[in-house]
């Protein structure tokens, strides 16, 4: 995937102009995350999703003005998500914000695959994944901030850092296997939620 300037996205200006956008987007994102970036063609999603290759070019392009689109989607819904989170962390327990963590993991699976895989296929993949990663440990440290009560609570990078691999391990869950799936969610929250609640045990 090139990173030279191309051209980008049309906005659709109907009602039935952003369904179908929202529905070629959502199809994309299965097919990228499944099968990767080089494998996927346009008339492979114009067929899947049911859009006519004229539609589909109209909206897009190019199949790279379709990843971009969908990498800043998905950067968009991680920061609400997380802001989501942060906006409930004061007033919640260490388990409910530890749950609230691992919901949004599971909600942004394969669109959080998606973005890694079309970021891996460009030339700056390596720094835009550590875009993501910033935004994400920026985004727990304010979390695990408003859970101890404390501006810059002692060792809170670490538990920051910890807190992310813990989280990334939920986008391996397999869902072909909802019951093994089901166990690996409970036990997902019991291993986040000693992590957020560190300063609180270390205060109490």
């Amino acid at each position: 995937m090139s990173t030279v300037s191309e051209p980008k996205a049309v906005e659709p200006k109907r009602k039935r102009g952003h369904e179908r956008v929202a529905v070629i987007v959502e199809t994309a994102i299965g097919l990228f995350a499944a099968e990767g970036f080089r494998a996927v063609t346009m008339s492979d999603i114009a067929a899947r999703s049911g859009t006519a290759i004229g539609s589909l070019y109209r909206f897009f392009p190019t199949k790279d003005a379709l990843a971009q689109a969908i990498m800043d989607r998905y950067g968009t819904h991680l920061t609400d998500e997380l802001e989501k989170v942060i906006a409930i962390a004061e007033r919640s327990s260490a388990k409910e914000v530890a749950h609230a963590l691992v919901a949004m993991m599971l909600g942004l699976q394969t669109e959080r695959a998606a973005a890694l895989v079309l970021a891996d296929a460009r030339e700056d993949g390596p720094l835009r994944r550590e875009g993501i990663r910033r935004q994400m440990l920026e985004k727990l440290t304010a979390v695990l901030a408003l859970i101890d009560r404390q501006p810059i609570p002692a060792g809170i990078d670490q538990r920051s850092w910890m807190l992310l691999y813990a989280l990334k391990a939920v986008r391996q869950f397999d869902h072909d296997h909802p019951a093994l799936s089901k166990r690996l969610v409970a036990d997902a929250c019991l291993l986040v939620e000693p992590l957020v609640a560190a300063g609180l045990t270390k205060r109490g």
